[in-house]
């Protein structure tokens, strides 16, 4: 008898459920979204996107959202919130009305064949979380208006054809943690303001055309807290590794592979607690390695081949070239 009084709750919880469900099916997706989906779906290049049906991205009676598209209820009025539609050959130029889905937390539109700039609309969206274009053929140089997404935490323009500086407006992001800028054509000196972002994790600027030094990259007390990743390989830095970067407590991995990096290397660096790959090769390093590096206690790898450093100076580890998924990253 007593498990019958628990019958008016679990009737309850079904029915909120249902009219939470109602409201969902029910509501109109907001004019300002279909429009520009619609807009996008239009285009020559987005023809590839057969999945997208109807006229209403969320869905609209028996037609379901379109793919990649996720919407949620606010107020009377769906709204598009994310849209992932990646590795499908989409052509053309950036779709600039993506930026009128002003409530987008996460785009994604990597590995396809995009072209042209990242408009300065990007920085209308400013509840944008992850920024995922890697992989495309974007080019020119990246707006300062993306200093605008306050709330972004993953930015990905890698494998692009960017040009110019990397705008120190990125470190008006503050709270973003994961900056992958590797293979564009970037030039000039990393910004030294990026070691303000007190949550960065991870940043990826190899494969550019970056001139400068560490020291002038780590030269404010305090930067980069949390830092675990520092991709600086294939550039051309000059100026040795600086004592200071064993400030950087966090790093797991340090690549500085194929620069053109000089003079000893610090003691320090052996006592970064969880240092776990060290890329030194292909640079003009020399004298020799402390014991230290060889006696650390989470140090896997570290390639020194292509540097002057004295006869009897070994490497740790096996080579492999080290690759990470997007799994690694997005979330």
């Amino acid at each position: 008898m007593a498990r019958h009084g628990h019958l008016p709750s679990v009737f309850l919880l079904i029915f909120s459920l249902s009219l939470i469900q109602s409201a969902l099916v029910h509501s109109k997706t907001l004019k300002r979204d279909v429009k520009a989906l619609n807009e996008i779906k239009a285009s020559l290049g987005w023809r590839v996107v057969y999945a997208w049906v109807g006229d209403d991205p969320c869905g609209d009676g028996d037609l379901p959202p379109w793919s990649g598209v996720t919407c949620s209820t606010q107020g009377d009025y769906r709204v598009v919130t994310e849209l992932e539609v990646y590795a499908v050959s989409i052509v053309g130029p950036f779709p600039t009305a993506v930026t009128n889905l002003l409530d987008l937390t996460r785009l994604d539109l990597h590995n396809n064949k995009l072209t042209g700039p990242l408009p300065s609309q990007i920085g209308r969206l400013k509840r944008l979380k992850i920024l995922n274009v890697r992989w495309n053929k974007l080019q020119d140089v990246i707006p300062p208006e993306i200093g605008e997404l306050k709330q972004l935490t993953h930015l990905y323009l890698s494998f692009n054809n960017f040009k110019g500086e990397i705008p120190k407006e990125l470190a008006n992001l503050p709270e973003l943690r994961y900056l992958h800028l590797h293979e564009n054509h970037f030039i000039g000196r990393i910004p030294p303001e990026l070691g303000s972002l007190q949550y960065l994790r991870h940043l990826d600027v190899g494969n550019n055309r970056l001139v400068g030094t560490i020291r002038e990259l780590i030269r404010f007390e305090g930067c980069f807290p949390v830092l675990r990743n520092l991709y600086l390989n294939n550039n051309y830095l000059t100026g040795g590794i600086p004592a200071q970067l064993a400030n950087l407590t966090n790093l797991e991995i340090l690549y500085l592979s194929y620069n053109k990096m000089t003079g000893v290397i610090p003691y320090s660096i052996a006592h970064i607690p969880k240092l776990t790959y060290l890329y030194l090769d292909h640079n003009q390093f020399s004298g020799r390695i402390p014991d230290a590096f060889y006696k650390h206690p989470f140090l896997k790898e570290m390639y020194i081949e292509e540097n002057t450093f004295r006869p009897g100076v070994k490497p740790i580890g096996l080579h492999k070239v080290l690759e990470l998924s997007d799994a690694d990253f997005l979330v």
